[in-house]
C-alpha cells in the first residue's frame, strides 16, 4: 500500500462543513485492493489482539463490535485504516471519532478521511495506520506502544496547555471564532477589530506595567508590604556573602528563589542548614542573577485566583507524594500512585504521572533514602519541594471555604498590582480565618496563573475559571465577530468579490478582501497572487485594523485545507461550470457544485445564501441549506424567481433595463444598466449577473439603496479596480481587451460582448490549462474558433503536467472541428504573443488576450500605450 497524498482540513471542507480538522489521505492499496480482510487468514484475529478497545466501534452495524463484524465479513484495507487512526488517537489521549472512506474514480484508490486533534499527531496517525494494518497483514509483529507514546509526545508538544484550551472551548461554546497565532499559547479570539488575545493566561486587556510588576517579585512584595498585606520578610541576595547577611537577619527557615521566576523553578523550600542555602541560591540563579532569600512560612500551600478584579477560586496545593505501608520501596510505591486512572502523561488526564527528577532524589538523599528504601508505615513523603500539577502534584478545592476577609484582601491584591487575571500564592494553615489570625502571608502573586488545579481538582468542586475571562473580555453586548461576505463559483468570482469589497468601502468600513491576484486590506495591496485559499482569509481576519471582510473563496483552496472561516453572514454563489475537473478527485460537474456549496453552508441561519437562479446546479443547493435564500437573474420572468418572491422572498433581477431588488411582489429599482460602467453599457451580459449578486449582497446588509447606486456608478471596468477583468484599451487604429477568461465558460462570455463590438477583425490570444481534461482543452479551441477571426496560441508559464505540444495539439485539434481554414498563429511565450499582435494589428481590429500572468500583461499593453501616445503627441508637436 502507497500513500500519495495527504491533505490538513481545518475549516468547513468538501468532507464536513461542520467537523472542521480532519486528514484526507489518498492512499492506493496496490495489491491489497483485491485482498478484503475476509480473504487473510487470522487479520481479525491479530487486530483484535494488537488493538482490543476496536471493539467499540460500532461502524455501520451501530453497536459495539460492529467493526469487528464488517472485518469479518470482508471489508477493504482503507476502511480498517481509517478505524485504526481514530483508536490510535485515542489511544493517544485525543479522543477523535469520525471518519470516512471512500473509493475515487481510480480502482484501488481510496479518500481515507478522519479526525485529529492536533495536526502533527494525525499526520504520524496516517502514515503509522498503514504501516500497522501492512504488519497485521503480513503476520508480524508490532510495536504499538512506541507508536502511541509517540503520538502522546507529538500531542504534549503541539496542544494547547490546558489553561489556554479552557479559553479557547469557552469561546467555542459562545460560537467565537479563534485563530492560534503561534505553535505556543498566543491565540486570537474574535476577528479583525473585535479580536481579543491570550497568551497562556495573560489577556490583551492585562497591564503590561502589572506583568511586568508580577514577574520582579521583590517589587510585588515591597508594594504589597507598602499595603499592609502580609508578606514574608526577606532580601535580594546576589552571592553566598549576601546570602549569609540575610540568614543572620530574618533566621532559618528559608525559601530561595529567582527574582524573574515562575511556575516554582528554581525555588527551594524549608531550607534549614548552610549547605541546603548554598545549593538552593545555586538553583535559583540558573533562571537570573538576583535571588530572595525569603523566610520560610509554615502552613499549607493555596492559589487564590481572581479575574477582572474578583475572586473566583481557591486550592488547596499538594507537592507530589507517597505515604509508605511498610512492604514496598519507594519506587514500587511511585508506581503504584503512577497506576491511578486520573495519572496520565502531561496534560492528557486530570493529575500527571510522578517522574523522578534531580529534585526528587535531591530530597531522597537529603533524608537518607534512595528508590530502594522501604519507608515505615504511615509516613508522608513530598517527592517535590513544589506543589505544581505538572509535577504530580494535587489539588484540592476550597472555593467555598475561603473567609470574606480574604476575599477582600485578594481582589486588593489584584487591584494594588493591576493584574486583571491574577494567582495569588498564600501559605497560611487554612482560609478559612482571615491571615491576620492564622499567621499566613502571601508568597506570590503570579501573570499567567494555571488554571488546570481549578479546573480539574483532584478532590472538591470543579471551576469553570475560563468563564469569567471570556466575560471580561466581551462583555454583555459586545461582539468578537465581523460581518463576512464570501463569493463563490467557477467564474465571476473575483469582479463580485471586488465590487463588494468597493460598495461595503464606500459604506464608511475598512475592508479587507481576498482576490485571485491578491489580499487587499483598506484598498492597499499587501499580498500577491492566488490568494483564494484560507490563508488569505485568515491574514484578514487576523488585521486589527479590518471591521468588515469579502473573501473569493475558490475550489482549489477548499479542497487543499478547507476554508479560512467557520461562518459567514451572507454567501454569493455566481455559477457552477465545467472547469478544474478531475483534479483532487472531483471528476464530475455535480462534484464539483459540492465543493462550491460549502461555502452557503457555511451561512449564520440568520444570514443570506445568495444564489443563481439562472443556473440549476447553483439553486439546487438551496435544498441543502439551513440560512435564508436570496436569489438572481437575467430573467425577472425566471420561475424559480416568481416561485421565490410568491412566497415572500427577495431577489435581484435585470429587469427592463434595470437593476432590480424584488421584495415580494414589490420592486425596488437600483439603477439602470447603462448607468453602471461594469456592465459596458449593459454589453457585458456576465458583468450584469455579478452585479445582481453584489447588489442583492449589499442590500440585505441594510446598506441603503441610494447609496448602493452610487457605489455601483463608481466601479470603474480599469486595471486599477478590475485588473484581468475586461480591461479595454483604445489604440489609434485597433483596441486591446485583457481578460483572466481560462475556460471555455469564461472565454464564451467575452464572446457574447464581442457579438456587439463593431470590429472588422477579431484576434484571440489563448492557451490551454496542462492541468485540465484533453475535452476540456479541446472545448477551448472549439469556442475560440466560433468567437474570432485569428487565433495565437501561447502557453502558460507552468504546463501542470502536460508538454506544450499536447496543449497545443490539443487546441489546435478543436479549432480545426469548428473550422479547418481558421488562421492558427503559435508563439509559446505570452509577451512575444502580444508584441506579434500589437504590432501586426489591422485596422479596426479588436484584440483580446486572455492572460496568465496579468500584472505582466497589463504593464506590457499600457507601456505600448503609453508609447503610441507619446508618438501621437511628437507628431503633433
Amino acid at each position: 500500500m502507497k500513500i500519495t497524498d495527504i491533505k490538513i482540513m481545518n475549516g468547513p471542507n468538501y468532507w464536513s462543513v461542520s467537523r472542521h480538522k480532519l486528514i484526507v489521505m489518498l492512499l492506493d492499496l496496490e495489491e491489497m485492493e483485491h485482498k478484503p480482510t475476509n480473504s487473510i487468514p487470522g487479520f481479525l484475529e491479530r487486530l483484535h489482539k494488537l488493538m482490543p478497545s476496536l471493539y467499540e466501534h460500532r461502524c455501520s452495524e451501530g453497536a459495539p463490535g460492529g467493526f469487528y463484524s464488517r472485518v469479518k465479513e470482508g471489508t477493504w484495507m482503507g476502511h480498517v485504516i481509517e478505524h485504526i487512526a481514530l483508536e490510535l488517537q485515542t489511544l493517544a489521549g485525543m479522543d477523535t471519532g469520525f471518519g470516512r472512506t471512500r473509493e475515487t474514480s481510480t480502482p484501488g484508490v481510496y479518500h481515507v478521511v478522519f479526525s485529529y486533534q492536533e495536526a502533527k499527531a494525525g499526520t504520524y496517525t496516517a502514515k503509522v495506520a498503514v504501516n500497522i494494518a501492512q504488519a497485521l497483514a503480513d503476520n508480524v509483529p508490532y510495536d504499538l506502544e512506541n507508536d502511541i507514546q509517540t503520538l502522546r509526545e507529538i500531542r504534549e508538544n503541539e496542544r494547547l496547555g490546558p489553561s489556554t484550551a479552557s479559553i479557547v472551548d469557552e469561546a467555542i461554546k459562545r460560537k467565537i471564532p479563534y485563530i492560534r497565532l503561534n505553535r505556543h499559547s498566543l491565540v486570537q479570539l474574535g476577528y479583525g477589530v473585535n479580536q481579543q488575545r491570550v497568551q497562556a493566561t495573560v489577556a490583551s486587556t492585562t497591564g503590561s506595567i502589572a506583568v511586568e510588576i508580577a514577574c520582579d517579585k521583590e517589587e510585588t512584595k515591597n508594594l504589597l508590604d507598602a499595603s499592609e498585606i502580609p508578606v514574608p520578610k526577606g532580601h535580594i541576595v546576589y552571592d553566598e556573602a549576601d546570602l549569609q547577611e540575610a540568614i543572620k537577619k530574618i533566621g532559618y527557615p528559608i525559601v530561595t528563589k529567582p527574582v524573574n521566576g515562575n511556575h516554582g523553578k528554581g525555588a527551594t523550600t524549608n531550607i534549614r542548614t548552610w549547605e541546603d542555602a548554598v545549593v538552593g541560591l545555586r538553583a535559583a540563579k540558573q533562571y537570573g542573577r538576583s535571588v530572595i532569600c525569603e523566610k520560610f512560612i509554615t502552613g499549607r500551600d493555596y492559589r487564590v485566583l481572581v479575574i477582572n478584579y474578583k475572586f473566583v477560586a481557591a486550592a488547596l496545593r499538594t507537592p507530589a507524594s507517597i505515604t509508605g505501608d511498610g512492604l514496598h520501596t519507594i519506587q514500587e510505591l511511585i508506581d503504584i500512585v503512577n497506576a491511578d486512572p486520573r495519572r496520565g502523561y502531561g496534560h492528557e488526564k486530570v493529575l500527571t504521572a510522578i517522574k523522578v527528577d534531580d529534585f526528587t532524589m535531591d530530597i531522597l538523599n537529603k533524608k537518607g533514602y534512595s528508590l530502594n528504601t522501604i519507608i515505615e508505615a504511615g509516613e508522608e513523603l513530598w517527592l517535590k519541594p513544589t506543589a505544581n500539577l505538572s509535577t504530580g502534584g494535587t489539588a484540592t478545592d476550597v472555593t467555598d471555604f475561603v473567609h470574606p476577609t480574604n476575599v477582600f484582601m485578594a481582589e486588593r491584591i489584584a487591584r494594588i498590582i493591576g493584574l486583571n487575571i491574577c494567582g495569588i500564592d498564600i501559605m497560611a494553615e487554612n482560609l478559612s480565618m482571615p491571615l491576620s489570625e492564622t499567621g499566613g502571608a502571601v508568597l506570590e502573586v503570579n501573570a499567567a496563573p494555571g488554571f488546570r488545579m481549578h479546573l480539574d481538582p483532584t478532590e472538591g468542586l470543579a471551576r469553570n475559571v475560563a468563564e469569567p475571562v471570556i466575560d471580561m473580555l466581551y462583555p454583555p453586548g459586545t461582539t468578537a465577530r465581523i460581518p463576512i461576505i464570501a463569493v463563490t463559483g467557477t467564474n465571476g468570482k473575483t469582479t463580485t468579490t471586488r465590487l463588494i469589497a468597493h460598495i461595503v468601502k464606500q459604506m464608511g468600513y475598512k475592508v479587507g478582501f481576498t482576490t485571485t491576484d491578491g489580499v487587499y486590506i483598506q484598498n492597499q495591496l499587501l499580498m500577491k497572487g492566488d490568494c483564494t485559499g484560507p490563508v488569505s482569509a485568515e491574514f484578514v481576519l487576523r488585521d486589527p485594523t479590518v471591521n468588515f471582510a469579502v473573501f473569493e473563496c475558490a475550489r482549489g483552496g477548499i479542497l487543499r485545507a478547507g476554508l479560512g472561516f467557520h461562518n459567514c453572514d451572507c454567501a454569493v454563489v455566481t455559477n457552477i461550470a465545467e472547469d478544474h475537473l478531475g483534479l483532487g478527485g472531483i471528476d464530475k460537474i455535480d462534484k464539483l457544485a459540492k465543493v462550491k456549496s460549502v461555502v452557503p453552508k457555511t451561512v449564520f441561519p440568520k444570514g443570506y445564501a445568495i444564489l443563481n437562479a439562472d443556473d440549476e446546479l447553483v439553486y439546487s443547493m438551496h435544498e441543502d441549506l439551513e440560512c435564508k435564500i436570496a436569489l438572481f437573474s437575467l430573467n425577472e420572468h425566471n420561475a424559480h424567481i416568481q416561485k421565490h418572491c410568491a412566497g415572500g422572498g427577495i431577489a435581484a433581477v435585470l429587469e427592463n433595463g434595470y437593476v432590480t431588488i424584488l421584495k415580494g411582489t414589490w420592486k425596488i429599482r437600483i439603477d439602470k444598466v447603462t448607468n453602471i460602467p461594469i456592465t459596458f453599457s449593459g454589453l457585458a451580459e456576465f458583468n450584469i449577473a455579478n452585479v445582481l449578486g453584489a447588489t442583492l449582497a449589499a442590500y440585505l446588509q441594510d446598506f441603503k439603496t441610494e447609496d448602493i447606486r452610487q457605489a455601483l456608478q463608481t466601479f470603474m471596468p480599469s486595471p486599477a479596480q478590475t485588473p484581468g477583468r475586461m480591461n479595454l484599451f483604445h489604440f489609434r487604429n485597433y483596441t486591446v481587451m485583457l481578460d483572466y477568461a481560462h475556460n471555455t465558460y469564461g472565454l464564451r462570455a467575452i464572446g457574447k460582448y464581442l457579438k456587439t463590438v463593431p470590429a472588422t477583425h477579431k484576434v484571440g490570444i489563448i492557451a490551454g490549462v496542462g492541468d485540465r481534461r484533453d475535452e476540456d482543452i479541446v472545448s477551448l479551441g472549439m469556442a475560440a474558433a466560433e468567437i474570432f477571426d485569428e487565433i495565437i496560441i501561447r502557453q502558460d508559464k507552468h504546463l501542470r503536467g502536460r508538454t506544450e505540444e499536447a496543449i497545443i495539439g490539443l487546441m489546435t485539434q478543436g479549432i480545426y472541428n469548428v473550422n479547418a481554414n481558421k488562421k492558427i498563429t503559435i508563439i509559446k511565450r505570452e509577451a512575444e504573443a502580444i508584441d506579434y499582435a500589437l504590432d501586426n494589428a489591422q485596422k479596426g481590429s479588436f484584440i483580446v488576450i486572455t492572460s496568465d500572468v496579468i500584472p505582466d500583461a497589463l504593464e506590457q499593453v499600457k507601456n505600448a500605450k503609453a508609447k503610441e501616445d507619446g508618438a501621437f503627441l511628437e507628431t503633433i508637436g
